[in-house]
């Protein structure tokens, strides 16, 4: 009789743990460009089992690290190409990260910072005083630039939030474009905030011309707001200075705001993700008045006061 071997078994896939890593990786790119869509499936992996947080913290240090970002640039003065392909061929954690920071500063962020005169990042303002002599404050996570055409002052807001104070006497008027915006102002104060591919103008003081798409003008004036899209205008509101403007004081003002949008104001402050693992305070409504340049205490106070529990980690808070 003879014996034949035993079969060998079949090799063993990758464990939780290393998968986990590997998308963790994924994510961290996926989530610089990331829409409603990315942002709820991202919120599905990172609860569907614990590793996967744990993965997503570490990768989220890794990518911040000092050594990712001197790889990095090392990788981008090599011109190196087909970079995305290498990472799938070189899966190590230090390389992968470098490799997808390289990538990243090449594709993803160059046409804003090359058309930016000022860029600010995530919890940052920054003032900014134009030729003409307007002062600009420019919000959170920002981009920026002006110009002189024809004689005219021409503001550019390329991303985020800017408020701007026209003195009177100015020669000409400030020019300001923002996507399917286009204003004019003269001896005004009004904010104008450009995102998701939408402007909307609040007027604090004075008047501003607008003009949108297909020709469409409205003059606005103090106390007004509008939204501009590329279907047009949307229909004037009236202004709550107290709430509406209280970021160019530096606060964060609510009054009843279901949390969900709360937290949604939060996140353009917080330099790390923000996830609401429980639907049911999505509703709760919020009062209060916080400091936007201290946006943890602000989700720490909001989690006491809607009994939720706050888990705090590397870039991440959960409320559970």
């Amino acid at each position: 009789m003879t014996d034949h071997p035993a079969p060998r078994p079949s090799p063993a896939g990758p464990s939780p743990r290393a998968r986990a890593q590997d998308e963790a990786l994924d994510w961290l790119v996926r989530l610089q460009c990331a829409d409603a869509a990315d942002t709820q499936a991202f919120e599905a992996w990172l609860s569907a089992a614990p590793e996967n947080a744990e993965a997503y913290i570490a990768a989220e240090a890794l990518w911040n690290g000092a050594a990712v970002h001197q790889a990095a640039t090392q990788l981008h003065r090599q011109q190196r190409r087909s970079w995305r392909g290498r990472v799938r061929s070189h899966w190590k954690p230090l390389a992968t990260a470098a490799l997808l920071v390289a990538g990243l500063f090449t594709f993803g962020n160059l046409p804003l910072r090359l058309q930016a005169d000022h860029l600010t990042v995530v919890g940052e303002r920054q003032r900014v005083e134009l030729q003409g002599g307007a002062k600009v404050l420019l919000n959170t996570n920002s981009a920026f630039a002006s110009d002189r055409k024809g004689g005219r002052e021409v503001a550019r807001l390329l991303q985020g939030e800017a408020y701007f104070q026209v003195p009177e006497g100015a020669p000409q008027p400030l020019e300001v474009q923002a996507g399917p915006l286009r204003a004019q102002a003269r001896d005004t104060d009004f904010a104008v905030r450009y995102l998701g591919g939408e402007a909307l103008v609040r007027v604090q003081r004075g008047d501003v011309d607008l003009q949108g798409e297909r020709d469409q003008r409205i003059r606005l004036r103090a106390g007004d707001s509008i939204s501009v899209g590329p279907q047009g205008f949307g229909t004037p509101q009236r202004l709550d200075m107290r709430k509406d403007l209280a970021w160019v004081d530096g606060r964060l003002v609510f009054e009843n705001c279901p949390l969900s949008q709360v937290l949604a104001e939060v996140r353009r402050y917080y330099p790390g993700w923000i996830i609401n693992r429980n639907a049911r305070l999505e509703d709760v409504a919020v009062t209060g008045n916080y400091r936007l340049d201290q946006p943890l205490e602000t989700l720490r106070a909001l989690a006491h006061i809607t009994s939720a529990q706050l888990h705090e980690y590397p870039a991440l808070v959960i409320l559970n």
